[in-house]
């Protein structure tokens, strides 16, 4: 997993405030987050021990020695991340209300400062080599290129969620877009980087630019769409209340999607099967406070059988 790792500050409210109104924190918590850290630890969790494995950046505080033992807790192999003596660690403070919707203010930190030459390292390079799926998120865009090159060269399977990079546009993204095989995007991101709203002309759009590209459209509760070759399959979402379960938090559902869509698809599941995965570990994500509330592969399987 190459992005993203910050320290999450969330605050649970009733109600979002209008411009210069106050609302009440009922409740905060202060866990580890960021995308590519979220979805490491999602697949972490499905796999056996240090088998997956995260490329970023940290600073040389005490979030920073608090993320690496978390991620050795885990089972994470974290001899690719970079720690930077001249910034600090990620941070995202998020406000989440009743119904688990949220809002999210992130500070970068050390994620910006992991660069295109860093990936030339031996040990980062040997990390993308070994694996089956490399799954890129929120690193600076100049890096994500790079990463999906070289995973592109070595024969990897290359996906990527856009996350804030979805703002570029189909136009400045190519550069990635022609390396990559999977795109996971919510409809906000579908919708910024294709300027349409609609999820299947955004798909045909992304397409475009790849012919062998493969997209998949998150739509919250509501499942998931896959697009490619041509032919559209809308998948439904895990129905919680069904099951006796609501959500409380849909923070890092998405990165518990990628997680396990990527672990399914390094066990040689096709796609239909791989995104029935993400779909059920994004939703138990959902009934769980924290941000990394993702399953283990036993509660993952007893719920998808």
């Amino acid at each position: 997993m190459i992005g993203a790792v910050n320290w999450d500050v969330n605050f649970f409210v009733k109600r979002f405030p209008h411009e210069g109104q106050e609302t009440i924190i009922e409740r905060i918590t202060r866990v580890a987050g960021g995308k590519a850290g979220n979805t490491a630890v999602a697949a972490a969790r499905l796999l056996e021990r240090n088998q997956a494995a995260i490329i970023g950046g940290l600073g040389k505080d005490s979030i920073g020695t608090e993320q690496l033992e978390i991620f050795e807790s885990e089972s994470v192999v974290t001899s690719g991340l970079k720690i930077c003596g001249n910034a600090e660690s990620g941070q995202a403070y998020i406000t989440i209300d009743h119904k688990g919707a949220n809002i999210i203010y992130k500070l970068p930190g050390a994620n910006a400062l992991v660069t295109p030459n860093d990936l030339d390292d031996p040990v980062r390079r040997k990390l993308i080599s070994e694996t089956k799926v490399v799954a890129i998120m929120d690193p600076p865009f100049e890096t994500a290129v790079k990463a999906a090159e070289m995973a592109k060269q070595l024969d990897k399977v290359v996906a990527w969620d856009p996350g804030v990079n979805s703002e570029l546009g189909i136009k400045n993204a190519r550069p990635l877009l022609q390396n990559l095989d999977y795109l996971i995007a919510n409809e906000h991101e579908a919708a910024n980087l294709t300027r349409t709203r609609n999820p299947v002309t955004a798909a045909k759009k992304l397409v475009a630019a790849n012919k062998r590209l493969k997209i998949t459209v998150k739509l919250g509760g509501k499942g998931c769409i896959l697009y490619g070759e041509g032919r559209k399959k809308l998948l439904p979402g895990f129905d919680l209340r069904a099951i006796g379960l609501k959500p409380v938090n849909t923070v890092g559902c998405g990165d518990a999607f990628l997680g396990a869509f990527a672990v399914a698809l390094s066990e040689g599941l096709p796609d239909l099967e791989a995104l029935k995965w993400g779909n059920c570990a994004g939703g138990l994500k959902a009934t769980r406070y924290e941000t990394r509330g993702s399953p283990n592969r036993e509660m993952l399987l007893k719920f998808l059988s």
